[in-house]
């Protein structure tokens, strides 16, 4: 392996973590069960609080996370808002259908070189081996294709996210739930991306794939234990070498949140925030921006 190709495959190992953590709130031996302590923030005036927790969109089996802090955040919240509310969480899989396949179909040893190929495919060789059917899919969508299969390997399941426990315990409160996207455009963020940026993206996971599993389990890991910096750099730092894909995929998307939040602000209530933890930490998270326009902001968990 020659030096370039080394340091592609590290930069592929990171890119991968970053890339297939996103793309998790868009795909529908496990550990013993742990308690996690997810990091949160408030946002606080004199009349509306809002909580901002930051979650994994899929989790191990047994995991508990809403204990502590986020516990009382979860009984004191009126009102839930996710990334994207139930019924557009529910209309992902269509949308993924109509915007997923190529106008015309183009073999992936025709995208990928030689050693992102041979990862690519020992991946889709992984788990139940079912074809991704990459040929006929847009870049973008062969990417989604594999997060779901990194997801399935490391026994990590949209059934004990984040996301799902908090959805299941609001309805049953009879609290409402609304969400800050849409299905389409959230799938369109990958969908508008120009070409190039597309090539790179998956060039740089489908090389980093023989060790996306480890990482993403390492990612999970520093998201239970709430350590920001960690995660800030696993997700956000090598996504930096792209950066029309940062813009769109993160720092776009944190400046419409925090948009959105320094307006509810402007109405009393308390609400629950839960969004991917990426979208949280750093100098460009929801919380730092907040707090640059002037807004109390404590992290309490």
């Amino acid at each position: 392996m020659t030096r370039r190709d080394s340091l592609f495959r590290q930069q592929g190992r990171r890119f991968a973590v970053a890339l297939f953590a996103c793309l998790l709130a868009a795909c529908s031996p496990a550990p013993e069960a742990e308690v996690a302590k997810p990091a949160m923030w408030l946002v606080a005036d004199d009349d509306t609080r809002i909580f901002l927790l930051g979650t994994m969109h899929a989790l191990p089996a047994g995991t508990e996370w809403d204990g502590g802090e986020v516990g009382k955040a979860i009984a004191s919240a009126d009102e839930l808002i996710l990334e994207l509310s139930p019924d557009q969480l529910a209309a992902v899989g269509a949308e993924f259908q109509r915007l997923a396949p190529r106008e015309a179909p183009l073999a992936m040893d025709k995208r990928l070189p030689a050693p992102a190929l041979a990862a690519y495919r020992t991946l889709e060789a992984s788990g139940a081996g079912q074809p991704f059917g990459g040929d006929a899919l847009d870049d973008w969508a062969v990417m989604v294709m594999m997060g779901q299969r990194v997801a399935q390997n490391a026994a990590l399941l949209p059934s004990n996210g984040v996301e799902t426990g908090l959805t299941v315990q609001f309805k049953d409160a009879g609290k409402p739930i609304g969400g800050l996207e849409s299905a389409r455009a959230q799938l369109m963020m990958f969908e508008t991306l120009d070409p190039a940026t597309q090539r790179t993206l998956l060039t740089k996971a489908a090389a980093g794939a023989g060790d996306a599993v480890p990482t993403v389990e390492a990612l999970t890991a520093a998201w239970a234990r709430g350590d920001v910096k960690a995660l800030e750099a696993m997700i956000n730092e090598d996504v930096d070498a792209v950066p029309a894909a940062r813009a769109t995929i993160i720092t776009d998307r944190n400046r419409r949140w925090s948009l959105w939040a320094k307006q509810r602000m402007t109405k009393p209530g308390t609400l629950l925030v839960a969004v991917g933890a990426g979208h949280l930490v750093g100098p460009d998270g929801v919380p730092a921006l907040l707090e640059a326009e002037g807004f109390r902001v404590t992290r309490v968990q």
